[in-house]
């Protein structure tokens, strides 16, 4: 949809979204596409009207997602699933401003029937890594199984564990830590107050002179939970730039990406009932690193 409106006071994707009649995330992907000008120019979606500014609006969705080559590292599979190993800095599924590079796009390039998932960008993601994250992750193949592993991961029914370096000692040798956590300006922070339920259970793999190796399993899914968890507590996860986790310490081991990785995924299958546990060594940069932590 071609929109052609005559700007009022106020934020441009709320403008936009209110006088087009279109859902504001459609428009807030239209902006960053740079499919909205105003008064010939791209804004941010922030960007303040005034009133009576000319705004043009292609407010049509994005293109069909495009098979890409790159294939996948397929550790299991039938017909209902496949489990898979993420490599770094592959982002998981296309989103408004990414629609290549993506994991979704080496699925499709590999010819691998997927479920439509819940979101036309996302078929058969049940579960995400973050994009600096490796190892271990579940697709589904068709919409039967893609329902039941969501409730599944919902319900917390999958044990997911997984490998992380963090910056210090850690004396305990098993703990867990519970802090709300909640979504600030695309970061997760903790919020006692206003956050969501969040807890890690943590255990000590490893003691190294200015490093520690530590198994974390979530037992919730929020977003970049263990990674915020663990900061949170003085110990970030060696690596990791948003979160406090770079410097020279992280650089001396050669590190360039945060050292988090899914290492075991251990669920019951959906359709037969199968227990199904796949374990993922750490691939070469988190190896070598891992190397290095132990000599320093």
């Amino acid at each position: 949809m071609n929109a052609e409106l005559v700007g009022e006071p106020g934020r441009l994707d709320a403008v936009v979204a209110r006088l087009a009649a279109a859902p504001r995330a459609d428009v807030q992907r239209a902006i960053a596409e740079g499919r909205v000008l105003v008064d010939g120019r791209p804004r941010p979606k922030s960007h303040r009207l005034q009133g009576g500014e000319r705004i043009e609006a292609d407010l049509s969705g994005p293109g069909p997602l495009e098979p890409e080559a790159g294939g996948v590292d397929v550790r299991y599979e039938d017909g209902h699933l496949l489990v898979l190993s993420k490599p770094a800095a592959v982002v998981v599924h296309p989103s408004g401003a990414v629609r290549s590079g993506t994991l979704v796009n080496r699925l499709l390039g590999a010819g691998i029937r997927l479920s439509s998932g819940s979101e036309p960008d996302r078929p058969g993601i049940v579960h995400r890594l973050d994009a600096g994250t490796s190892g271990l992750m579940v697709v589904a193949k068709d919409d039967a199984a893609h329902a039941a592993l969501r409730a599944l991961f919902a319900s917390h029914g999958a044990d997911r564990r997984y490998l992380a370096l963090v910056r210090g000692a850690i004396e305990e040798e098993t703990f867990g830590i519970d802090a709300p956590l909640a979504r600030r300006a695309g970061r997760t922070v903790v919020d006692p107050v206003g956050g969501a339920e969040a807890r890690t259970e943590v255990r000590v793999l490893e003691r190294h002179h200015r490093a520690t190796l530590v198994e974390a399993r979530p037992r919730t899914g929020r977003t970049h939970q263990i990674r915020v968890h663990l900061a949170s507590i003085g110990h970030p996860v060696l690596g990791d730039r948003a979160y406090g986790g770079a410097g020279e310490d992280a650089r001396a081991l050669g590190l360039d990406r945060p050292f988090l990785h899914s290492a075991t995924l251990a669920f019951d299958h959906p359709v037969t009932g199968e227990r199904i546990e796949l374990h993922e060594p750490l691939p070469g940069d988190l190896s070598r690193a891992l190397k290095r932590s132990r000599l320093t």
